[in-house]
């Protein structure tokens, strides 16, 4: 058996980030797999070095507004397919979803959508949610049963994921319907991988920039790991990052034995 060390991070813009310091944390972290969001670029905007890690194999979805929303996935292993989008057109001129797939398991690379600009989005985000679950369980029963899924959900599931759940309760990211959806997802055979490992409270993956909300630890999680049924027993580790900087959001990482 392989010990493989996933991460994903949602890097609030790909290019910002490489001149940030991606580079040298990537090289000093060296993750099995990377899975990173809101790349906000297309492959043609990204520098060489970006692209061609050594060592990895990189593939990215972008959708076709610029400058928006996107996802990529770096590897040490080539996936032995790709799939880009859920198939759904609204979705994925967005570019939110990469999946890679190797023989010991599929993982689904996600920058799940953001509800709070107007009630549109909010409606556009329940929807990407539902079907994105029901792709998962129609693939499950196919025999897909190995599922990996990571990326910036853009909800805290309960009161101890975020700092102040009272003044949010009525807010986009912590609304009961949307953290009704983990709920399902939970319900579904999925393991919040972080929470199997860490019952704690002040553990948060995002930080509003604004407010300089990092500095008293004013924060969200959001961004997970989920591991199907199957996959429970090869589960040995899961954290979240917040010394590294770079992003309004923290790396988050996860352990798997297969």
């Amino acid at each position: 058996m392989a010990r493989w060390n996933l991460v994903s991070w949602n890097v609030n813009g790909l290019r910002a980030a490489h001149r940030k310091g991606f580079l040298d944390w990537f090289a000093s972290a060296k993750p099995d797999v990377l899975c990173v969001q809101e790349t906000k670029a297309e492959p043609e905007q990204l520098d060489e070095a970006v692209k061609a890690v050594p060592g990895y194999v990189s593939e990215f979805c972008w959708g076709e507004k610029k400058g928006y929303s996107g996802v990529g996935t770096w590897a040490k292993k080539a996936p032995a397919a790709v799939e880009r989008g859920m198939g759904v057109p609204e979705y994925d001129r967005e570019g939110r979803v990469l999946v890679t797939r190797w023989p010991e398991f599929t993982l689904y690379n996600v920058y799940f959508p953001n509800g709070k600009s107007r009630d549109e989005r909010l409606k556009f985000k329940l929807r990407f949610y539902e079907d994105f679950r029901k792709l998962l369980a129609r693939r499950r029963k196919k025999g897909e049963t190995r599922q990996v899924v990571c990326g910036d959900v853009n909800t805290a599931h309960q009161a101890i994921d975020l700092a102040r759940p009272k003044e949010n309760s009525d807010v986009s990211g912590f609304l009961p319907v949307e953290r009704a959806w983990i709920d399902g997802l939970l319900a579904d055979g999925f393991v919040d991988t972080f929470r199997a490992f860490e019952k704690g409270p002040d553990h948060y993956s995002y930080w509003d920039q604004q407010s300089r909300a990092r500095e008293r630890n004013v924060g969200w999680r959001i961004d997970y790991f989920f591991v199907s049924d199957a996959l429970k027993g090869n589960l040995k580790g899961a954290a979240i990052h917040p010394e590294v900087m770079g992003s309004d959001h923290c790396p988050v990482s996860v352990q798997l034995e297969l």
